[in-house]
């Protein structure tokens, strides 16, 4: 067991997550890098919305020392917030409500350790109040693209034409470094300069600013036009450290043998890979087209099957594992499953699978995303081109980003009822795996693929962002707490 001494000399560094898999997975590996490679300590500071989230919990608790996790307790929530049917609003008020919480959690790891950083993710600037009082550094860790944070830099210049609904401009918005996109594209939630979430959003966009730096799950190369925007000098925006891919290592909820045995016994490239990353789910009705139309394409596939949406396509955002009494597989069509077992189609599983080890193996050649940005970076890092089928957030701007400046995927069309067809996915599907379309993606991947192994060499430009960041947590000299 390490002493108290030990503990006082090597850096520790607080993390203040929002909650979702999509943005504690990628902390956690920054925090594995800490840790392993550096000799860091860490702690996980996690807030309290009132309501249990137990994949958020199962997944802290998972990980290994010297990285611990300290629950919050549930702060004062009155009905404004706990009533709010906007996820988006409930996860921001709610960070910015624990923040007291925080503040007592911070001075006791000062006591036990040499805090030297607090690292917030996209909403927890308000804590940055505290890092003043305990003489500590302040970082946000940005778990979307560089694309994203380009806009969200842009947003406060965008605000101040007055513009009160951006998705009715006539004209695409031009985000700095990056392709134009239409209006609709950009994140629903902060369409309306009127919402209140756009205000919340706005706010915290504003004090990015006052970060000592931004840490980005993304690399230079696949984002060039992007980074060069952000890190210009005298832009007066505080320094990025590119430091991706950060990509899921270590145990996780299943070993995934079903999944990964499968893939060994089919051909190279040739299975298509469908999930809609840890929180999306789809309609009853796109369900059963999906279905149809991964059988009329007659490729080998392996599809997480999750229960369908009842009312938003993020509908299991808090929690993965949600609604454990009912079966996924009760919603697919009549003879699906038993047709796709007896032709060897394909391989339906429940809710999850291994996405890390599945997109590395040598049988996929092609997945059906929904544009998460994890899901993203992980595909273009094996070299899978994808079919891009976004559901919310930000994912319309990743998929015009793939489709259009990367050009490592297909999109289907959707028909007059904002449905895609079982035809239409068939299509995509066949020209993905096995036509000439796909032949170009896969090129096109394989190259960022490279890229991305580049950028983590030992010489490599996230692996020289990461070594810049670690000097800077190293050298920091922790000041006396404020009276």
């Amino acid at each position: 067991m390490e002493t108290t001494t030990s503990n006082k000399h090597k850096p520790h560094i607080a993390i203040f997550p929002s909650p979702g898999m999509g943005h504690l997975i990628p902390l956690a590996e920054f925090a594995k890098q800490l840790v392993f490679s550096h000799h860091f300590s860490v702690s996980f500071i996690v807030p309290n919305f009132g309501f249990p989230i137990k994949s958020q919990k199962s997944f802290l608790d998972s990980l290994p020392e010297p990285i611990t996790a300290v629950y919050l307790p549930p702060p004062v929530i009155s009905n404004d917030l706990s009533g709010s049917l906007n996820p988006a609003t409930l996860v921001t008020t709610g960070m910015t409500r624990c923040v007291q919480g925080l503040r007592d959690s911070l001075k006791t790891l000062t006591e036990s350790t040499r805090l030297v950083a607090l690292v917030v993710d996209a909403v927890g600037t308000d804590a940055f109040d505290l890092t003043e009082e305990l003489g500590i550094l302040r970082y946000v860790f940005a778990p979307f693209c560089a694309m994203s944070l380009s806009l969200f830099f842009h947003l406060s210049k965008l605000d101040e034409t007055g513009i009160k609904d951006y998705k009715d401009l006539p004209d695409p918005i031009e985000i700095p470094g990056c392709i134009p996109i239409r209006p609709t594209a950009l994140p629903g939630v902060i369409q309306d300069s009127n919402s209140e979430f756009y205000k919340l959003f706005l706010y915290h966009a504003k004090r990015y600013y006052l970060a000592d730096g931004i840490i980005v799950n993304s690399f230079i190369d696949l984002e060039p036009g992007a980074f060069k925007v952000l890190m210009e000098d005298g832009s007066g925006k505080p320094p990025f450290y590119p430091i991706g891919p950060l990509l899921q290592t270590g145990p996780t909820i299943d070993d995934g043998t079903l999944c990964l045995t499968w893939l060994d016994k089919q051909p190279r490239g040739s299975v298509l890979f469908v999930c809609f990353g840890s929180s999306g789910t789809i309609s009853q009705e796109q369900l059963t087209e999906l279905a149809l139309g991964l059988e009329m394409s007659e490729q080998k596939f392996i599809w997480v099957v999750r229960i369908p949406a009842k009312n938003a396509a993020n509908g299991v955002y808090y929690n993965a594992q949600s609604n454990k009494e009912e079966d996924p597989f009760d919603f697919l069509p009549n003879g699906f499953m038993e047709r796709t077992i007896t032709r060897g189609l394909g391989l339906l599983v429940k809710s999850w699978a291994p996405q890390v080890q599945i997109l590395s193996h040598g049988s996929t050649g092609g997945f059906i995303s929904h544009c998460g940005w994890n899901s993203t970076i992980e595909s273009l890092t094996h070299g899978v081109p994808l079919i891009a089928w976004p559901l919310y957030a930000e994912q319309e701007m990743i998929k015009l980003m793939l489709t259009q400046d990367l050009k490592v995927a297909l999109t289907p069309k959707k028909n007059e009822n904002g449905m895609v067809g079982r035809e239409e996915i068939a299509k995509c599907v066949r020209d993905l795996i096995v036509g000439e379309e796909g032949k170009l993606l896969r090129k096109k991947t394989t190259e960022l693929k490279d890229a991305a192994a580049m950028a983590t060499s030992e010489h490599g430009s996230s692996t020289k962002s990461l070594a810049q960041l670690i000097q800077i947590f190293e050298n920091h000299n922790v000041l006396p707490l404020k009276k």
